[in-house]
């Protein structure tokens, strides 16, 4: 049965599932795969160039990537782990689940991953700048962390409103 992405909504903070830590995917099959072009198809809808399965409501270890828009450029990554190197750099990241919110985030600008394909094939890539931040930013949903915990006051402060009116609308969808 193919998924809907009517169906499969973005969830949005502070949705609790959003805060857990994802189980490891070890059925690699149609549903998979239809939910991984769904992913993608989302992702494109909501102009973001990063989805992470909990997005979805979904606690499984997967996510779809592409930092250029180009569908050539489409990654699914499922099960992986990450290796960030090299020096940080400090940058402004957003998240579609939490809309209008921006935090500065310091990541590493260098980032190896290894996970496995939508055929459980072994994938190794080493990514820079956008598509390593791309890649760490994912990996924190599949563990549960969101950009809101890296904030620094100053950003909690200059996202209080936003904040507060995700909570609130969460609270009336109820």
């Amino acid at each position: 049965m193919p998924l809907d992405p009517d169906r499969l909504p973005l969830s949005e903070d502070p949705d609790p599932r959003l805060r857990k830590r994802c189980a490891a995917i070890d059925v690699f099959d149609d549903r998979l795969a239809a939910l991984a072009a769904r992913m993608l198809e989302l992702m494109r809808r909501a102009d973001g160039i990063g989805l992470a399965a909990p997005q979805l409501g979904v606690l499984s270890r997967l996510f779809v990537c592409n930092a250029t828009g180009e569908p050539d450029d489409d990654c699914v990554f499922v099960n992986p782990k990450i290796s960030p190197s090299g020096e940080t750099e400090i940058a402004e990241e957003g998240c579609l689940s939490i809309p209008e919110v921006k935090v500065n985030v310091a990541r590493s600008r260098l980032c190896r991953i290894e996970a496995l394909d939508l055929t459980g094939h072994p994938i190794r890539l080493d990514g820079a700048d956008l598509v390593a931040r791309c890649w760490q930013h994912e990996y924190d949903h599949l563990e549960g962390r969101l950009i809101t915990d890296r904030m620094s006051e100053t950003d909690r402060i200059a996202n209080r409103k936003a904040l507060k009116a995700l909570e609130a609308e969460y609270g009336r969808s109820r």
